[in-house]
C-alpha cells in the first residue's frame, strides 16, 4: 500500500482505478516571416474559431454542472480579445516579423508570469486560464485537435494539474475523484470537485502520479489521504468511516428544508460560522439556513502582502453565490490581537487584545478598508450579503463607518458598478462598552450579532488563551447572560433582531435559556448545526415552570 497525503478541497470518500492525464506538449517554433499582415490574418481566423470553441464549450459546461463553472470559458474568450494581449501579439508579427503560434506563445509567457508575480492567489491561478486559452488558440493555428480523454471506467483522475478545457470534455459520469501534484483552493479542479461533489485532493507534491497509472485506489477526502492499493485493514476502517458519513447524511436529510421550531411553535435560524472557503462545504453539507458569521481575516492572514479588491471580491461573490440566497453575514476585517500579519506593520504593543485592531484599524487604515468595503459592496450584487463590523465601543465609530460606506457606494455608482440595494449593516457586540449602549447602537445599525467569546474575555477580566482560565472562571457566568438579555431587550426595543455567534451558541445545557431570552438566530460551526437544530426541535418553551427550573439550574439560583 502506498499512502500520499495532500489537502482536501471536498470531503468524501471515493474508490476507482487511477487514470492520470498526461497533457500533450504543443510545440512552437520561432520563424521569421516576410508578410506580416498575411500572418495576422493566419492570426485573426484562428481567434475566431477559438471563440467559436469557447462559446461551444461553455454552453456544454452551463449544460452540465451550471452557469457559474461556465462562466471560465467566456473568461478565456476575454482573454482572447483582451487589448494588451492583442497589442503583444501584433507587435511581435508586425514590428519583429515573427510568426503568429510564436508570437501568441511569447505573449501568453510575458503575461502570465506577471500575473503569477501578482499579491492575489486569484490572479496568480488566473495565469493558467492564459496559458489554456492561448493553446487552444495555437492549435487552430496549426490544425490540431486537442486530446480526448477518454475514461473506460470509473476513474479517479490524477494530474499535474488539470486546465478548464480539459476537464470541460470528462465524461462526468465516470470521475468518481480528483487528485492533483500542484493546485490551490481556487484551482479550476478544485472548483469543479466542489460542483461536482465528488471527493478531491490538490498539492500532493513532487511524486510520480503516472507511475500509479491502472491501479485501484481509496481517496479520504475528509483526512485528505490517497490509498493506492490499500490493504484489508485499511479498507475496512474507511467503509466504516463512510458509514458513519452516511448515518450523519440520513440524519441531515431528515431535517432538510425543515424549520428549526420548537415544539410550542418558536422559529429560530441556526447559521453557520466560518473561517474561510474550506469551510464553506461543512455549511452547506449541514444545511445552514445562512452564515452567520465568515471572519474576512482569512484572505490577509499568511501571506506577505494585503490582497487586492479583485480577489477580495472573487472570494467574498463565491460565498454568496453558493449559498444561493441564504444570508451571508461577512465581518469587516479583525487584524490584531492573536491575528497578525508583519506587512500590516503595527507598533508593538504591551496588550494587543487591547489595542489597534478590528474596527479600530479600519478607521485608522482607510485605504484598507474602503478596498474591503468595496469589494462586499460589489459581491452583494449577487446575493444576501450583510456586513458586520467588529469591536465596537462608540456610536461615533459606526457613524464614520456609514460616512465611508456612503462614500464607497458614491464610487460605485460613478463608475456604474452594480451593488445590492439591501445591504444590512450590523455590529458586533463584544465588549461591555457595547453591551451599556447597545439602546443607542440598536438605533443606528440593523442588527446585532453578539461575540460571547470576546465577551466573556472583556466583561470576566481574563485571557481566553490563558490555559488555568476553565478553573478561575465558572462556566456561563451570570454576568455574561444578563448583558445577553440587556442587549437583546434593547435590539427588539428598537425593531433590530440579534444573532449569538460565540461558542456559547452550541452549548446545548444553554440553548433552552439563549431561546427564552428571545434571540434570533444562533451561528454556531458547521458539525454543531445539527445537534443545535436538534435540540431546538425537542424544547417546549410554552412549560415556563420546566423552562423555569431548568434556567435556575444554569444561572446556579
Amino acid at each position: 500500500m502506498v499512502t500520499l497525503r495532500g489537502r482536501s478541497v471536498y470531503r468524501g470518500i471515493a474508490r476507482g482505478v487511477i487514470s492520470f492525464y498526461q497533457r500533450d506538449q504543443v510545440s512552437v517554433t520561432k520563424i521569421k516571416i516576410n508578410d506580416p499582415e498575411k500572418e495576422w490574418d493566419r492570426y485573426m481566423n484562428a481567434k475566431e474559431s477559438a471563440v467559436e470553441e469557447l462559446r461551444i464549450l461553455r454552453e456544454k459546461t452551463a449544460e452540465e454542472i451550471g452557469e457559474t463553472d461556465a462562466a471560465i470559458f467566456y473568461i478565456h474568450e476575454l482573454i482572447l480579445g483582451d487589448s494588451q494581449y492583442e497589442r503583444g501579439v501584433r507587435g511581435l508579427i508586425f514590428d519583429e516579423r515573427l510568426n503568429a503560434e510564436y508570437a501568441v506563445a511569447k505573449t501568453s509567457q510575458t503575461l502570465a508570469e506577471l500575473m503569477r508575480q501578482g499579491d492575489s492567489e486569484y490572479i496568480r491561478e488566473r495565469s493558467a486560464d492564459v496559458y489554456d486559452a492561448s493553446e487552444r488558440l495555437i492549435r487552430q493555428l496549426q490544425n490540431l485537435s486537442a486530446k480526448e480523454f477518454v475514461l473506460d471506467d470509473i476513474s479517479i483522475i490524477c494530474a499535474e494539474d488539470l486546465l478548464p478545457s480539459e476537464t470541460a470534455t470528462l465524461d462526468k459520469t465516470k470521475v468518481a475523484a480528483f487528485c492533483t501534484m500542484g493546485g490551490s483552493i481556487n484551482s479550476h479542479t478544485a472548483i469543479l470537485a466542489r460542483t461536482m461533489n465528488i471527493p478531491a485532493l490538490i498539492g500532493l507534491g513532487d511524486v510520480k502520479l503516472e507511475d500509479f497509472d491502472g491501479r485501484f485506489a481509496i481517496v479520504d477526502g475528509y483526512d485528505g489521504v490517497i490509498y493506492i492499493e490499500p490493504d484489508n485493514e485499511t479498507q475496512i476502517k474507511l467503509a466504516r468511516r463512510e458509514e458513519e458519513e452516511e448515518r450523519k447524511s440520513e440524519l441531515l436529510q431528515r431535517l432538510k428544508g425543515r424549520k428549526n421550531v420548537t415544539r410550542d411553535g418558536r422559529e429560530i435560524e441556526v447559521y453557520a460560522n466560518i473561517g474561510g472557503l474550506a469551510d464553506l462545504e461543512s455549511a452547506i453539507e449541514n444545511d445552514a439556513g445562512g452564515i452567520g458569521l465568515l471572519r474576512s481575516e482569512f484572505l490577509y492572514l499568511q501571506r506577505d502582502s494585503f490582497p487586492d479588491e479583485e480577489e477580495l471580491f472573487y472570494n467574498y461573490r463565491r460565498v454568496v453565490e453558493d449559498m444561493k440566497g441564504k444570508r451571508v453575514v461577512i465581518r469587516t476585517l479583525d487584524i490584531g490581537a492573536d491575528k497578525t500579519a508583519d506587512y500590516f506593520n503595527l507598533d508593538k504593543e504591551e496588550n494587543p487584545a487591547l489595542g489597534m485592531r478590528a474596527v479600530r484599524l479600519c478607521l485608522r487604515r482607510q485605504d484598507i478598508f474602503k478596498t474591503q468595503l468595496r469589494a462586499l459592496l460589489r459581491a452583494s450584487a449577487y446575493g444576501k450579503l450583510s456586513i458586520l463590523i467588529p469591536m465596537v465601543i462608540d456610536v461615533d465609530e459606526v457613524y464614520r463607518v456609514k460616512d465611508i460606506m456612503h462614500k464607497v457606494k458614491d464610487e460605485l455608482l460613478s463608475k456604474h458598478i452594480a451593488f445590492g440595494n439591501d445591504v444590512e449593516l450590523g455590529v458586533m457586540i463584544e465588549t461591555p462598552a457595547a453591551v451599556m449602549i447597545s439602546d443607542l447602537l440598536a438605533r443606528e445599525v440593523d442588527f446585532f450579532s453578539i461575540g460571547t467569546n470576546d465577551l466573556e474575555q472583556y466583561t470576566l477580566a481574563i485571557d481566553r488563551q490563558n490555559p488555568n482560565y476553565e478553573n478561575v472562571v465558572p462556566p456561563n457566568h451570570l454576568a455574561v447572560l444578563r448583558m445577553i438579555k440587556l442587549v437583546v431587550d434593547n435590539a427588539h426595543s428598537k425593531g433590530i433582531k440579534v444573532c449569538l455567534c460565540g461558542e456559547m451558541g452550541a452549548d446545548l445545557s444553554l440553548t433552552e435559556i439563549l431561546l427564552d431570552m428571545q434571540l434570533d438566530s444562533l451561528s454556531v460551526a458547521p458539525p454543531q448545526i445539527l445537534p443545535v437544530r436538534r435540540m431546538i426541535r425537542s424544547l417546549n418553551l410554552s412549560d415556563r415552570r420546566q423552562v423555569h427550573s431548568n434556567i435556575q439550574r444554569v444561572l446556579h439560583y
